[in-house]
């Protein structure tokens, strides 16, 4: 139980502290590999949207396409409409006919019959793209508009496979559940930024980001594009870069019920991806992204294990130290902080911080649990506090 203890606190530790610390220096060490945006370089390009039941948002969104700083006959824009059942499809058609003629991106929209998820969509309408390089968002992201330009400049580099962007929350961060969301999301886009700099960021996001069509993989309707494809590209022997000036706005769910839902749905991968692509973890094939992907991402998915083994090895360890004593109080008044917050939504960053994480680890072990009892799905239902 000691070994246990010291190895569940010290990779707890690891995460949120001596990683971070690692890639600081590791970043300031050694020669960093910036992306350079170069305004004359553009290629052909398909923009795809994933959509289901967008009914609010997709002329919004489609018209932010429309006027982005890209040559428009270099660019054809894609909903992949995922068996929307509402009035989505027909926003689109009557889009597409109001626009017939104008000097703008060619306008398509891919209806995908059976309803299998995001992936699945985004798999199907990638077969029907024309472009050199994929570009994917969401329904409900608004993207600056040299966005776009950001993004395909980065693939001059031929070693470059995918570049995702940079996704800002825009709620009125009087919601403690979107300040907290945005909190959390702008500490883990700074180690993106290192791990870009040194080598391949670990993960993407769904909101912003291409890849080469060339090198564009299948993968399976459980699986998400933002975990995975960063791996499926280092293993290509690609890099997968960020670029923090192409941004994206979006907003957080604004309540605990819509962002535990997320959460839970972001983890469904679980416990499995962390095996799958095994040779990930093989420094001399991946280099410094063995151990980013360990360190940001196994030890991430894996917080929820790791603090039932420090709990209960603590709970087993009690009075033999009085170190022992100490860390067993501060986890229990932790959760005790936890329980407050949860049980009373009070705005103080006292009780809803450990609330947030306690939250964020309990949708980890509920994704797990999912996964053991086959009822992880590849379809979900939209968070409405996030349009």
């Amino acid at each position: 139980m000691t070994i246990l203890f010291w190895l569940s606190l010290i990779l707890i530790l690891h995460t949120f502290i001596f990683y971070p610390a690692s890639l600081y220096l590791i970043n300031r060490l050694i020669k960093k590999s910036t992306l350079n945006i170069s305004n004359n370089y553009e290629l052909e390009v398909s923009f795809i949207i994933a959509a289901h039941n967008e009914e609010k948002v997709i002329k919004n969104k489609l018209e932010n396409a429309i006027s982005l700083n890209y040559d428009s006959s270099k660019l054809e824009i894609i909903v992949a409409s995922d068996n929307s059942d509402d009035n989505t499809n027909q926003i689109v058609e009557e889009f597409i006919a109001e626009h017939q003629g104008k000097d703008i991106p060619d306008l398509k929209l891919y209806i995908v019959k059976d309803r299998k998820g995001k992936t699945n969509a985004q798999n199907e309408a990638v077969k029907e793209a024309q472009g050199e390089i994929i570009a994917f968002s969401d329904a409900n992201t608004i993207w600056d508009e040299d966005s776009l330009k950001k993004l395909i400049t980065g693939f001059k580099d031929q070693s470059i496979g995918y570049i995702c962007g940079r996704l800002q929350y825009i709620n009125d961060y009087d919601n403690i559940t979107a300040e907290s969301e945005s909190t959390y999301w702008n500490y883990d886009l700074k180690m993106r930024e290192w791990e870009s700099n040194i080598a391949s960021v670990t993960a993407g996001n769904g909101a912003i980001y291409a890849i080469r069509k060339s090198d564009y993989e299948d993968l399976k309707p459980i699986r998400c594009h933002d975990g995975t494809m960063p791996t499926v590209m280092v293993l290509k022997g690609k890099k997968a870069r960020y670029q923090k000036e192409a941004i994206a706005y979006e907003k957080a769910g604004e309540n605990t019920g819509d962002e535990f839902k997320r959460k839970v749905r972001m983890f469904r991968g679980l416990p499995w991806n962390i095996f799958e692509r095994f040779s990930k973890y093989n420094p001399f094939k991946t280099g410094w992204f063995s151990y980013f992907y360990f360190s940001h991402r196994t030890l991430r998915y894996s917080l929820y294990l790791l603090h039932l083994f420090l709990l209960v090895s603590n709970f087993y360890l009690w009075n033999q130290h009085w170190i022992y004593n100490l860390t067993l109080i501060g986890q229990l008044s932790f959760y005790f902080l936890a329980f407050i917050g949860a049980v009373t939504k009070l705005k103080s960053k006292l009780f809803y911080l450990p609330y947030f994480y306690t939250m964020t680890i309990t949708a980890q072990l509920i994704a797990v649990i999912k996964s053991f009892l086959g009822k992880n799905k590849a379809v979900w239902d939209k968070a409405e506090s996030t349009r």
